[in-house]
């Protein structure tokens, strides 16, 4: 049995639908033919009930079915009916309110099929909830949103001891033999391409349940079909690229995936010593010159001080198949959406358990925040006159976090060789790996330093003839080093290029 009912306004009703008083009696009787009706419930809604008397609904290929599915306005989602046989459909705003005064979404933890119908569901950023794409069912997931408030975990035996493994539902491991990455997906997904490479040669095995699992994530904003045009975007930027450049990456198949981070806090407390030389300007008697002069002397004595710096949020990656240099050129993520993990949200979206192990990423991040303190600690220094500098530095309150962060990646071939683009599924930033039209490049490089090498050359010419080539001889010098300077800078422009 199928009925839908629109929740419309009744100011709205005719308009959204696209039914007048004439065209509904049409619609009626062309429902009854098959074995369907029009009604109106109060002021809110329009429906179509099935005829009792019909032994069979019509089947979705039905062109009819099709057609009355169109009629359902875009913004509707499906709701719990209490009547049996009648499907009902209210606006997205009530139908999120609805699921999430009812706690809806309990059964989809564990397998992700809708409840409703057994079809496979997904996380919907447009609607920030599970959904249906079969019957239009709409969860709701019952997470907090905690912001850089999100709490930490110390660095103590009993938090790594008790902390949850595994991701909290059921999943598969995709692993690619071409780059060596593991990929968790779906169980009921069928995929055949790894999103960090492209290639084909990838196996689907059990997931391993040993790694911990995230306490926190942002969940997506940005939907994958809008990648191809931010994509196309950034890689129309710039001259130093091949013309061609979109083309070859307009087939590039963009996958949502959720890429692991760990966040680091902690108080640094540092000690600093170092030998300071000030100057200091003195008069003294040159004999050879026989006069007074002046002259600047440095005066080394040894210095002490301290630097107290607190870090919040430092964030490290966990993977190992995406360049740090590219991760780090998506940011800033906006912590202040960081929500509380629940495996819904990982519907229909990949994922990626962190390669870089805890204390390996924490020793990273530990360099970078003592780099920084060192920093601070010579900005304290009154001259630019330094030597045997050190530092001892005394990490307090350390704690972390392992957070799920919103990425888009794509592979794409040019000339024979793979190349990475990744965006932000937050804030739609784009960064990747372009090549360089480096043909293009050389060429501009000869144009710049050959007018100087053939004034130059002609000087020279001139001077065999008996001319005196002085001023050509000087001038092609100085093109040819204006044109070489020119050429250092180009070249360095295009390996940062390179590089994305």
């Amino acid at each position: 049995m199928s009925l839908f009912q629109h929740a419309v306004d009744t100011h709205a009703d005719e308009h959204a639908i696209g039914w007048t008083k004439e065209s509904r009696r049409e619609q009626c009787s062309r429902l009854d033919s098959l074995d369907y009706g029009i009604a109106r419930i109060g002021k809110r809604a329009i429906i179509a009930r099935s005829n009792p008397m019909s032994a069979q609904p019509p089947s979705p290929s039905d062109s009819s079915f099709l057609s009355l599915q169109r009629t359902i306005p875009e913004g509707f989602l499906r709701v719990e009916s209490k009547l049996e046989g009648i499907t009902v459909y209210a606006p997205a705003a009530l139908a999120r309110r609805a699921a999430d005064a009812k706690g809806d979404g309990s059964e989809l933890v564990s397998n992700f099929k809708c409840p409703n119908c057994g079809a496979t569901t997904a996380f919907d950023p447009r609607v920030e909830s599970v959904t249906c794409s079969n019957c239009g069912s709409v969860y709701a997931i019952h997470a907090q949103r905690v912001g850089r408030n999100a709490s930490e975990f110390e660095f103590t035996l009993d938090t790594l001891n008790s902390a949850p493994r595994g991701w909290g539902s059921t999943r598969r491991d995709l692993h690619c033999e071409n780059c060596g990455a593991n990929i968790s997906i779906a169980p009921t997904e069928l995929s055949n391409t790894c999103p960090f490479c492209g290639s084909n040669r990838v196996a689907a095995r059990a997931a391993m349940p040993a790694a911990f699992r995230p306490r926190f994530i942002i969940p997506f904003k940005i939907v994958r079909d809008g990648c191809p045009k931010l994509a196309q975007a950034w890689l129309q930027r710039g001259w130093l690229y091949p013309r061609n450049l979109v083309r070859a990456a307009r087939g590039a198949q963009f996958t949502g995936i959720y890429l692991p981070f760990w966040t680091f806090s902690a108080q640094v407390n540092a000690l600093w010593r170092a030998e300071v030389g000030h100057e200091r300007e003195e008069r003294y008697f040159d004999v050879d010159s026989m006069k007074f002069k002046t002259r600047t002397v440095l005066d080394w004595k040894w210095e002490t001080g301290k630097t107290n710096l607190p870090f919040t949020n430092v964030i490290s990656t966990g993977t190992k198949h995406v360049p740090a240099e590219l991760l780090e050129q998506l940011e800033p993520f906006e912590l202040n959406a960081l929500t509380t993990y629940e495996p819904a949200y990982l519907a229909g979206w990949r994922a990626q358990s962190y390669e870089i192990p805890l204390d390996t990423a924490w020793e990273a991040a530990r360099a970078r925040m003592r780099e920084l303190v060192r920093e601070m600690s010579v900005e304290q220094i009154d001259s630019k006159h330094v030597r045997n500098f050190s530092l001892n530095a005394a990490f307090d309150e350390e704690a972390w976090r392992l957070i799920l962060l919103p990425v888009f990646l794509a592979a794409y071939r040019f000339q024979g060789k793979t190349y990475q683009l990744v965006i932000n599924g937050q804030t739609g930033k784009v960064a990747g790996q372009k090549p360089v039209a480096w043909t293009r490049i050389w060429l501009l490089v000869a144009a710049l330093v050959l007018p100087g090498v053939l004034l130059a050359g002609v000087g020279l010419m001139l001077r065999l003839v008996g001319y005196n080539p002085l001023g050509f001889v000087l001038f092609g010098g100085f093109l040819f080093v204006i044109g070489a300077l020119a050429a250092v800078w180009l070249i360095q422009s295009a390996l940062r290029a390179r590089d994305g």
